[in-house]
């Protein structure tokens, strides 16, 4: 396989790290060759002192490196102290002395010590020029990170903005100043005369104070709109302040002085309740069923069966339990909700006209671990469909992170890179839907609606040519793959591919696919950034299979990139609404309620399944009825995929705490609380004087902001520069912070930013260098990293440990179900795949029910609500239920054969109960269907695979996860396949053999028999026996229709039948018939002659 591209692969714990040029035999860039000591203000190199033949150091301390021009420019106009650990700086020899420094002793530096002269106007003008093309960078950071602080470093009078702003007003020309510059500029209280000579490029003129100030620019209309402008935006601030400590979970706060006129200013999203029409009679029937079970168990429990006494009380407790998981799953939904996100109002606030988009960044997290169930032309699409994204392309940021290490995907990926320059172009322009191109080209529908351009179809046919190229030559890719060989895959310049060994290789990155180094799409646009990340694995250690991959690609993009927010997606669900991100954005960047949002959930939506979705695929009941009740609750559960977080959520902190309301004493009793009233005033006067004491805290900090920058006309830059700092980063230990988070200081640094960002004065080499760290397979020892931090580690479904974790800290979710859906993917038909899928599904459950991480006992005391609570529990038991199930589903069979029933006779009292339970059932299923717009179809299809999974992979993860906490015996974590097949639903007909089939076709064949058996019986014994048959054969068609779907599956298409399958059922009916023969029910059984005394004396 050629590549053109580089690829960095290193080893932090090995000292390994190597830029491999593939497309060059040239030799590699070794580790010494791209780690020189550089400042980390503005990125030059350090000098080298002649005298100690060793790097400048400025701080003694903590030898943070700063150059001296850094080093001296923050002497004279900074805050005199080290960026990291705030310790002043000390005068070295060869440096001007400033106000403030202590008498030294040694030999004398007169030369150096009051020489001023070397300060440069023009040379601080080009180092922050320098640092402003850092900032603006693609490949490089621009946040200072060595440290738990980011220094401010650009207060010097020198940086000034203009004050015309490079427009020509009232005579002046743009590139006047109007400041008045002395021959003398004090420093700390000090005169100093310097040199004026490197600034003569400057026009300067000085202010006369007989003019009126207008005609300097100051109360020119110009500048009276940018005054203005920015109190609005003051305003705008501290409005968002005050909502920001209300309730993010219920977003239907209003505040009547929040000024809405603007149609920005308004809310992003609101709720939309389900009508009470519909809601209201639901909830009234959920209470009289609960009522109607009462009686149900009243009845049940005070009339045994004696003569089936075992088979009673089976059913009793299997009835119990039921209902249990009934109220788990059932109470959860008692408050749906819908939402509705306005995407104009988001562009109004966050995209004003003539200035850069202030959309928050984006990080998305594309996984994918073997090529072969994999394809990689469907990972390709999805990659696609993220780079043609609607959404600013300096914000976003695509992060492929390949736990397979396989060549196919990197060669894959490389492909893919070249023909999206060429897709995202046509994409933009034509605004097509979906930009996945496979689906794209396969949509059967009128491709010409709603299109004007004159070019578009001759465009079209052009791109469709080009893509059917771009598939050949990734099929010749994974055709080539299909054989590996001995001596395993090279790259074009020979050298060997790091990843030949998957279980213990390097790690790789791969930067420069795109968004790197001014790589551009056809049109000349910019392109967003693609990185490929395949974390470091060696023998020995736990990888935490997909929960690890996901952690390693939250720390690289940290250092890379920093969005504040993260995309996380499965390699074959593809973004299919190009606003997807907007959408989510409506939420996460709503100044009233956003803040307490962890992450925006949208449900998952399946393309190639057929019609009459046999096995439930689309789990429609799930996603459009208890998703929605959760949503009313505390948010949605994480579902693995689709789902956009808030980075700050994902590194373990706590929700924004709620503040207590102003008029009352406590938080849980009203303002006329009787209990409170001794306590009121002096609750008052402390609540009064800490609303004092923070409005003087803030007061001082905005005094000491705004020192160094006391011109008017400098408001705009402060605004810019205003929240770059974090309080928590003063307050936080650095010890305690690389406990928890790993011994990087870039990635620690990267926690403390409240809005990400990327890091200034970082080089690109030093950025990768620590990027190679974080991903090393040892750098989650002795942190907090799968236990507090990321993604959650103990089960094969981690998304449900990792939401669950977030709700206790405090956080809410939300519910996005726009009207086109956000994402498709691809989901297992083939009924063997999808009851492995289920498995793993319930395998997980289990392993979170027997780990300490349980919702039935972890988590009081946070931030859970009950009935979020009830939800997750029901997650966790439900594989549990197969027992009881089993059972059940067993019991018709058996009451068949052995002519015995699990109910006594019935009187007109339990007619009447069984009546009313069964229409209640009845009505609450039909009411839901009604609110949450699902057919009755994809009802009874999702009630059919309840049972089939339930006594089928429920009942083997039940033992395989008991298997895995008690005896430490590990299972396989499978991959479904998500290839596709030549005739449409192929897949779905295709018989595989798997232990997961038998329970199934047990029950079904026993209950065929119990069936067959009760009609003959009844036959046999005359009219009086069919009156008890009826209820027993009602049972048992019960069981067979729930079952119907997997006799489909098992018997494949009509003109066959699998021979696999007629074993078993031939096998099945003989056990059966044995078992009937011994116990022949037709038969009354004769104990010989019955014995009678007769009274007469026969002797």
């Amino acid at each position: 396989m050629a590549t053109s591209r580089r690829l960095v692969a290193g080893s932090r714990n090995r000292n390994e790290f190597v830029v491999i040029n593939a497309d060059d035999s040239g030799p590699h860039k070794s580790a010494q060759d791209s780690t020189r000591q550089i400042c980390q203000i503005c990125g030059d190199d350090i000098e080298i002192l002649v005298e100690e033949n060793e790097s400048f150091i400025a701080c003694n301390e903590c030898a943070f490196p700063v150059c001296r021009t850094c080093y001296e420019y923050e002497r004279r106009e900074g805050t005199q102290a080290c960026p990291q650990c705030k310790t002043r700086y000390k005068r070295h020899k060869g440096s001007p002395r400033v106000e403030g420094d202590e008498e030294e002793d040694g030999d004398d530096d007169l030369e150096n010590e009051f020489n001023f002269g070397n300060f440069d106007l023009k040379d601080t003008q080009s180092l922050h020029l320098s640092n402003f093309e850092q900032q603006h960078s693609l490949g490089q950071s621009s946040v200072s990170v060595v440290g738990i602080s980011n220094p401010n470093v650009q207060n010097s009078s020198s940086n000034k903005l203009f004050l015309t702003y490079g427009e020509e007003v009232d005579g002046i020309s743009p590139d006047h100043h109007a400041l008045i510059i002395p021959s003398f500029v004090g420093f700390e209280g000090q005169i100093i005369p310097i040199d004026t000579s490197g600034v003569s490029s400057i026009q300067c003129r000085a202010i006369c104070p007989n003019k009126d100030i207008s005609v300097y620019g100051y109360g020119t209309v110009a500048w009276k709109h940018r005054l203005d402008e920015w109190k609005r935006k003051q305003i705008d601030d501290s409005q968002q302040v005050q909502h920001d400590s209300g309730d993010g979970g219920g977003f239907e706060q209003e505040n009547a002085e929040l000024p809405l006129s603007n149609e920005g200013r308004q809310p992003l999203s609101r709720k939309l309740p389900i009508a009470s029409s519909k809601i209201n009679p639901y909830r009234i029937i959920i209470l009289l069923r609960l009522a109607i079970l009462g009686f149900f168990f009243h009845y049940r429990l005070l009339n045994p069966v004696p003569d089936a006494y075992g088979l009673w009380l089976t059913s009793v407790i299997c009835e119990i339990w039921f209902a249990i998981s009934w109220i788990l799953d059932q109470f959860p939904k008692w408050c749906p909700i819908e939402r509705e996100t306005y995407l104009d109002r988001l562009s109004l606030r966050y995209e004003k006209e003539g200035k850069l988009s202030e959309l928050a960044g984006i990080d998305i997290f594309v996984s994918t671990v073997d090529p072969m169930k994999e394809p990689p032309l469907i990972t390709a699409n999805t990659v696609l469909s993220i780079l043609a994204v609607d959404y600013p392309v300096d914000k976003v940021s695509c992060y492929v992170s390949d736990d397979g290490a396989a060549m196919l995907t990197f060669e894959a990926l490389s492909e893919t890179s070249e023909f999206a320059k060429k897709w995202v172009p046509f994409c933009k322009k034509f605004n097509i839907e979906p930009r996945a191109p496979e689906w794209y080209f396969a949509q059967k529908i009128d491709y010409l609606k709603d299109k004007v351009h004159p070019h578009f179809v001759r465009e079209r046919r052009a791109m469709k040519r080009e893509y059917e190229e771009f598939k050949v030559r990734v099929n010749a890719l994974v055709s080539m793959a299909q054989k590996v060989p001995d001596e395993g895959w090279t790259m074009q310049d020979g050298t060997p591919w790091p990843g030949n060994d998957i279980r213990d290789h390097p790690g790789m990155i791969q930067v420069v696919f795109l968004g790197h180094n001014g790589v551009l799409d056809e049109e000349g646009n910019s392109l967003p950034r693609l990185v490929y990340v395949s974390r470091e694995k060696r023998p020995g250690y736990n990888h935490h299979k997909k929960a690890g991959a996901m952690n390693a690609l939250v720390r690289v993009s940290a250092v890379i990139s920093n969005a504040p927010y993260i995309l996380n997606v499965d390699c074959d669900h593809y973004i299919n609404n190009r606003e997807a991100l907007r959408e989510a954005m409506c939420f996460l960047m709503d100044p009233i309620s956003g803040k307490k949002v962890c992450y925006v959930q949208f449900p998952q939506r399946f393309d190639g399944i057929d019609r009459h979705d046999r096995y439930s695929n689309r789990n429609v009941v799930f996603f459009d009825i208890n998703m929605k009740g959760l949503d009313g609750i505390q948010g949605p559960i994480y579902v693995g995929t689709g789902c956009v977080f808030r980075r700050k959520a994902l590194y373990g902190f706590d929700a924004p705490a709620k503040e207590k309301p102003p008029g009352k004493t406590c938080n849980c009793w009203p303002k006329w609380c009787f209990l409170c009233c001794g306590s009121k005033r002096k609750n008052q006067k402390s609540n009064h004087k800490q609303e004092d004491e923070k409005k003087k805290k803030k007061k001082k900090k905005k005094v000491k902001q705004r020192e160094a920058s006391t011109q008017v006309h400098a408001l705009e830059k402060f605004e810019g520069l205003r929240g770059q700092e974090n309080e928590s980063s003063f307050l936080v230990p650095r010890e305690k912070l690389e406990k928890k988070f790993g011994q990087s200081p870039v990635f620690v640094a990267s926690t403390l930013q409240e809005n990400g960002g990327n890091f200034r004065g970082v080089g690109f080499a030093s950025c990768l260098s620590e990027a190679m760290h974080v991903i090393s397979c040892g750098y989650e020892d002795k942190t907090e990293w799968g236990k507090e931090v990321g993604w959650i580690y103990g089960s094969v479904t981690e998304d449900i440990l990792t939401g669950f974790k977030m709700h206790c800290h405090g956080w809410r979710s939300v519910y996005c179900i726009p009207k086109r859906p956000a994402f498709k993917g691809s989901a297992p038909i083939n009924l063997s795949d999808r009851l492995h899928q289920v498995l793993r599904w319930a395998l997980g459950s289990v392993e979170i029910f027997l780990s300490k991480h349980c919702p039935v006992w972890y988590g009081y005391g946070g931030g859970l609500k009950w009935l979020e609570r009830f939800s997750y529990i029901n997650s966790v038991v439900y594989p549990w239920t197969s027992i009881p199930l089993i059972a059940y589903c067993s019991l018709p069979a058996i009451c068949l054969l052995t002519g015995k029933f699990i109910v006594p006779e019935i009187s007109s009292y339990a007619s009447i109960v069984f009546m009313a339970l069964f229409v209640s059932i009845a009505a609450t299923s039909i009411l839901e269907m009604r609110w949450g717009g699902v057919s009755i179809d994809d009802w009874w299809r999702n009630e059919q695979f309840w049972v089939i999974g339930g006594v089928s992979s429920h009942l083997f993860a039940l033992f395989q996860g008991l298997l895995k906490v008690l005896a430490g015996i590990e299972t396989n974590f499978t991959v479904t396949s998500k290839g596709g097949e030549d005739e449409e639903f192929a897949e779905l007909y295709r018989f595989k053999w798997t232990s997961l089939l038998i329970p199934p076709l047990t029950l079904l064949i026993l209950n065929i028999i119990g069936v067959i058996a009760g009609i003959s019986n009844a036959i046999t014994n005359g009219y009086e026996s069919w009156g008890p048959l009826f209820g027993k054969l009602f049972f048992a068609f019960w069981v067979i229709m729930h079952l119907y779907p997997f006799l489909k599956g098992v018997m494949g298409k009509q003109d066959r039948v699998p021979t696999i399958t007629v074993v078993w059922s031939i096998l099945l009916s003989s056990v059966c018939s044995l078992l009937w023969v011994r116990v022949n029910p037709f038969t009354s059984k004769y104990d010989g002659p019955v014995l009678e005394v007769c009274g007469l004396d026969c002797n």
